[in-house]
């Protein structure tokens, strides 16, 4: 057990803080992994150099950069082009195609559009729930419901985006391309997502919703729609955010959104926005491997998997402990970090394809996330609408319906090509 204490160390820090604080986000998470990382160095034998060559191996390998250099790029990108307007624009956009009848089902698209877009849910769940907030105040709706269809609907771009930090991380740590693992997830989920529209079309039957919606500057959602077009056609996610860059700076100039100095300062801050995540990814990965060569990474998947008989039985242990190291730090994008490693050891012991084991890795955390009232998505939707968080877990149908397909897909191998 001693080569899981820092893991432990953690948990503790984090989550029994969290708990009796009752404020998941009192303790910064990156000071809990500074703590827990530094104290993982202590558990190692051998001179203070040696012990930090051990652990700049895990924070420093090739994947780890690659992944870290993705943060940046995206980080950039999604800044510069919210500093054009693009996010104002995309979601114009979208309010502007709906019929009165379609304003639920048109509101969840247009959630799932944008978070897709933008790589991020609580950044769609930001622009959105003002919107839909005043769309439900004068339609009559019910807000938990119009907030819960937003959150919802974030959790299918967040599942699905090329930006976005749980795809980076879930395709880096096992190994796939993300437009491979885009094809699994895709065939998980679009089945829910089409559901989720008819349900949501029904509901809405007899809205009406008079909004004037300002005039909309389709140049501003170019870059939006370029990349998932590049990324979905296999294009490297560098290649792909470079040219995203390029594009948000032409247009923010051409349209007077910024000057050059405004496009490379929203680059900047789009950079070190990204921060806490990179110190964070660092820090995991060092711990991580620290652990490992401690045994530690063994230990947990010799207990986790000898009941294991069959590839069903694995892709199930992975999916748990996504969920369970999830809820116990409320951060997706931290569970993904931490099991990832594990995922991609019990992945090759067993054969299993990595795209689905990546898929499965980031459905099973937004599924989890998805449902946790202490979650920054939730948090922020219920701040946003001045309603509380409890109110709006009844109302996630999409998230708790992932989880039920995530569950079929494993036990009916589906799809059938990657399992």
């Amino acid at each position: 057990m001693k080569a899981l204490s820092p893991l432990v160390l953690f948990l503790i820090l984090y989550l029994a803080t969290s708990i009796i604080t009752q404020d998941f986000y009192k303790v910064p998470i990156a000071v809990a992994f500074l703590v827990s990382a530094t104290y993982s160095l202590a558990t190692l034998k051998g001179s203070i150099d040696e012990r930090i060559k051990i652990f700049a191996k895990g924070a420093g390998n090739s994947t780890m950069i690659l992944m870290l250099s993705i943060f940046i790029l995206a980080g950039a990108f999604a800044s510069s082009a919210k500093a054009m307007g693009a996010v104002d624009e995309t979601v114009n956009l979208t309010l502007r195609l709906l019929p009165d009848s379609f304003i639920l089902p048109g509101i969840f698209l247009a959630s799932c559009f944008i978070s897709l877009s933008i790589g991020t849910s609580c950044g769609t769940i930001a622009a959105l729930t003002p919107i839909a907030v005043g769309i439900a105040e004068r339609s009559g709706i019910s807000i938990p419901l119009m907030v819960g269809l937003i959150v919802g609907g974030t959790y299918f771009g967040d599942n699905l985006s090329f930006i976005s930090d749980t795809t980076i991380i879930a395709t880096q740590t096992q190994g796939c391309k993300m437009n491979d693992k885009f094809k699994v997830n895709i065939c998980i989920v679009a089945p829910v997502a089409m559901l989720m529209l008819i349900v949501y079309y029904f509901l809405g039957q007899g809205v009406k919703d008079n909004a004037d919606i300002a005039d909309i500057n389709l140049l501003c959602v170019l870059p939006y729609i370029s990349i998932i077009i590049m990324a979905i056609c296999g294009l490297n996610v560098l290649i792909v955010l470079a040219i995203g860059i390029l594009l948000t700076g032409i247009i923010g100039m051409c349209c007077g959104s910024y000057d050059v100095f405004g496009w490379l300062s929203s680059m900047n801050e789009g950079m070190m926005g990204m921060s806490e995540l990179i110190i964070v990814t660092i820090l995991a990965g060092g711990m991580l491997e620290v652990i490992r060569h401690n045994g530690g990474i063994d230990l947990i998947i010799k207990t986790l998997t000898k009941n294991i008989k069959s590839k069903r039985s694995a892709e199930m242990c992975i999916a748990a402990l996504t969920c369970l190291v999830n809820i116990c730090t409320a951060n997706n994008t931290v569970a993904i970090i931490t099991t990832g490693p594990i995922a991609k050891d019990i992945s090759l012991r067993f054969n299993l394809d990595p795209r689905k084991s990546a898929s499965i890795l980031d459905t099973a955390s937004c599924f989890s996330q998805g449902l946790l009232p202490y979650g920054a998505q939730v948090l922020i939707a219920a701040g946003l609408a001045g309603i509380n968080p409890i109110a709006i877990i009844p109302n996630l149908y999409y998230p708790i319906l992932i989880g039920i397909a995530l569950i079929l897909a494993i036990l009916l191998r589906y799809p059938k090509k990657y399992s």
